[in-house]
């Protein structure tokens, strides 16, 4: 999952439970786990339905000269909708033989996965007081938001459903029960809770799972569910830090927790599974905070954008997180263009705490320590490296300040080891979540800062300080900026969609937790709460949900497609300082599309966007087409059997990317690259004009064809053609500027951003 560290930190933890090794237990360790694809048109007459034919497929192939697991235990799942075929655990000859069946396409591994709040709603414009406009109408009342997650702790205040009306009809989900965890423990608020883990067990056959529920043991589900639609709660922080009212992005929205997350991993096919049932319990939402590694695959061996390309179909408005790969191009996942693909931001809030000097000279450092909130005035003593423990035993009574002069985390150790009182560490690196978050007392502070105390130190006979800690200020500039770790495009799998699409918080948010996980640790206790703050594109996934859901709410006829477009073409370029956002990994230079996408969201402007950019099933099945997929690739990654008479290398995307890669044809110097689109009326004005703006590239030249547009109607469709032109070679890797259709009567600017760029996969 793109969870980020806290959650990667739990998934490494040898917590295996192990059972004797019987005789099917050692023939099962021989098979490995296949995900396979079937032609549903190839099912004899003979079988009623395809659970049974696959069934007696699987039995057909068994490798009866040996003992080995029954067929109806080999076969894992039968997918409905996400996909037509099966998952299954078999041996190599088996597997051979299955792909002489009757109607089998192809089958890949069952390849295991990454597993990728009280102010970051007002921060994207949701504010809980009046004078938000017709943003308070809307709430998420009745939107139920699916997520494949680690499952949810029910108990949790933020799952509470007062105030909540009775379940929609249309509901066909349930509560499974399982240890710890019965139907009972759900209300109108948590309509949904179901668990998979066959293919994790099958994975690992020596394996048994304690708390087999959906009951979340680990945190990160709880977290994610929170922040896309947990209700209302007061009196929320993390040990003090972030304080007041917690509120998901939908707090009137229904949750529905599909946990096929687990401390031990987590494999395509329990994914595959979750998403297929999902679908069919009618979820309007799905939030993915998990992702499959392409390494330069196609889209037909990513088992995410398989199962979405069927939730798409119905309706079902896909979030899927980005990565925490970044900060290098190439790194991004989840690119498929009918899901949303998400980015993470930092938000205007900082979490610090006061280093005073005996002279009343004070410092500021970030920190998350969550013991207690000081440490009056007591002796400082300075002891340059910090390298020997011995000598920090003899101070330990102290607060000692060590300068960076080899390794910071030696330095940290060495302190912890010791048992000092507290710590000043002095460093010229930017420290990560894993030091601010410390187990003992500790400041972090720049070189310039570090100097001062120690000249304070040198000078003072008694030099003395104090900590404080627990600050949290709001309003910080410049923000948003897209993070360090927020994986970046282009995306390798379908490079000609620019991806990622959007950005929105991830970095330190506050969400629910489950009761059971630790969040901190102070001088080697466990510290527990009901809340945690979680960096991740795990955390900005279900923010662009929660919104989702708003817009669904608002437009229930809106397909997925205009719902991303209302997302992306209202999103906010600039950050709280009217200048571009500004890339973490360079602060010298402003982000491009290919780190935030289309911008930050913004969610008041979604909600009536005045144009959308509108796509159906059909068309992106003639994109593939016109990205060369052959028929048998199409047909695994949408079920159809589209013969690509009709293809199109134009998708209606809210954004465009051109490729100059140097390619001599001979002709000219300059490369052109077309895009047609076409802009459907969805303002509250039926007679409405607008006029091209375009922000240009140095060297690139953009244009718009026509430049402007005259809609008589509500719902009409108008079309235009953008063109790039530019030379061969770009001075310049990456160059990015935007277009924005602006309303004659100012109500309404549909900015859709432009990337022209060299970039090559090679170059990774």
């Amino acid at each position: 999952m793109e969870g980020h560290f806290p959650l990667m930190a739990i998934l490494r933890e040898k917590c295996l439970l192990l059972f004797a090794i019987s005789l099917v237990a050692c023939t099962w360790a021989q098979s490995q786990t296949y995900i396979i694809h079937m032609d549903v048109s190839a099912m004899p007459k003979a079988f009623s339905d395809h659970h049974n034919w696959y069934l007696a497929t699987v039995s057909s192939v068994l490798d009866t000269s040996k003992v080995a697991a029954p067929y109806n235990s080999k076969l894992l799942y039968t997918y409905k909708t996400s996909v037509h075929g099966f998952s299954a655990s078999l041996t190599n000859s088996e597997h051979e033989a299955l792909k002489k069946s009757p109607g089998y396409i192809s089958s890949t591994r069952d390849p295991p996965l990454e597993v990728h709040t009280t102010h970051t709603s007002e921060f994207i414009g949701l504010s809980s007081v009046s004078g938000a406009g017709a943003l308070n109408a809307y709430y998420g009342e009745d939107v139920i938001i699916g997520l494949v997650d680690t499952g949810i702790w029910p108990e949790n205040e933020s799952f509470n459903d007062q105030g909540m009306s009775r379940i929609p009809s249309r509901w066909k989900g349930k509560c499974m029960s399982g240890t710890h965890f019965n139907s009972s423990l759900c209300n109108n608020k948590l309509v949904g809770a179901r668990f998979y883990n066959r293919g994790l067990i099958a994975n690992n056959p020596k394996l048994t799972i304690p708390m087999n529920s959906p009951r979340d043991t680990s945190g990160h589900g709880t977290h994610t569910s929170s922040i896309a639609a947990g209700n209302y709660l007061k009196g929320a922080s993390y040990f003090g830090y972030a304080p007041g009212t917690a509120r998901g992005m939908a707090p009137r929205a229904r949750i529905a927790m599909y946990k096929a997350v687990w401390r031990y991993g987590v494999y395509s096919s329990d994914v595959l599974a979750a998403i297929d049932q999902a679908i069919e319990d009618g979820v309007d939402i799905l939030s993915l905070s998990l992702g499959f590694g392409m390494d330069g695959m196609s889209l037909e061996d990513d088992p995410i954008a398989i199962a979405t390309f069927s939730a798409m179909e119905k309706g079902i408005f896909v979030a899927a997180s980005a990565g925490n790969d970044g900060a290098l191009y190439w790194t991004l996942m989840n690119g498929a263009p009918w899901l949303v693909t998400v980015g993470a931001s930092t938000i205007d809030r900082r979490f610090y705490g006061i280093l005073t000097l005996g002279t009343g000279d004070q410092i500021a450092f970030a920190t998350l320590y969550p013991g207690n909130s000081s440490l009056d005035q007591t002796t400082l003593a300075f002891l340059d490296g910090c390298e020997n423990v011995q000598e920090l035993k003899n101070v330990k009574n102290k607060v000692i300040v060590c300068k960076d002069n080899l390794s910071i985390s030696s330095q940290v150790e060495n302190a912890e080891s010791a048992g000092v009182l507290g710590a000043v560490f002095i460093t010229d690196i930017s420290v990560s979540e894993l030091y601010t978050r410390s187990s003992f007392p500790a400041a972090f502070i720049g070189l310039q800062d570090g100097q001062r105390v120690i000249d304070y130190i040198q000078k003072s006979n008694e030099p003395r300080g104090s900590l404080q800690f627990r600050k949290t200020e709001i309003g910080t500039k410049p923000a948003p900026r897209v993070d360090g770790y927020s994986s970046r495009g282009p995306f390798l799998g379908c490079k000609n969609v620019l991806k990622p699409d959007l950005l929105a918080p991830g970095t330190a948010i506050l969400g629910s937790w489950s009761a059971i996980s630790p969040v901190a640790e102070v001088r080697s206790h466990p510290l527990f709460s009901k809340f945690n703050l979680l960096s991740g594109t795990s955390m900005a996934t279900p923010h662009v949900a929660g919104v989702a859901a708003l817009v669904k709410e608002a437009h229930p006829d809106w397909t997925t497609a205009a719902i991303r477009s209302a997302l992306m073409t209202t999103a906010n370029p600039l950050d709280n300082t009217e200048s571009p956002i500004k890339d973490a990994a360079n602060d010298n230079l402003p982000a491009s599309p290919l780190d935030i996408g289309a911008g930050h969201i913004n969610a008041t402007k979604a909600l009536d966007p005045g144009l959308i950019y509108d796509i159906t099933a059909e068309d992106y099945i003639k994109f593939l087409c016109g990205m060369n997929y052959s028929k048998k690739q199409i047909q695994i990654i949408t079920r159809s059997t589209y013969n690509c008479t009709n293809k199109s290398v134009h998708l209606n995307y809210p954004s465009f990317i051109a490729y100059f890669n140097n390619n001599d044809d001979g002709h000219s110097n300059s490369n052109v690259h077309e895009f047609q689109r076409t802009l459907t009326n969805v303002g509250g004005q039926g007679m409405s004009s607008y006029t091209a703006k375009v922000t240009g590239m140095g060297g690139v030249k953009v244009s718009v064809v026509p430049q402007r547009l005259v809609f008589t109607k509500q719902h009409e469709k108008l079309s235009y053609k953008l063109i790039v032109e530019g030379p061969k070679l770009l001075a310049e890797d990456v160059m990015h500027g935007s277009l924005s259709w602006v309303h004659d009567g100012g109500k309404y600017v549909v900015r859709s951003p432009i990337v022209a760029t060299s970039l090559i996969p090679e170059s990774v």
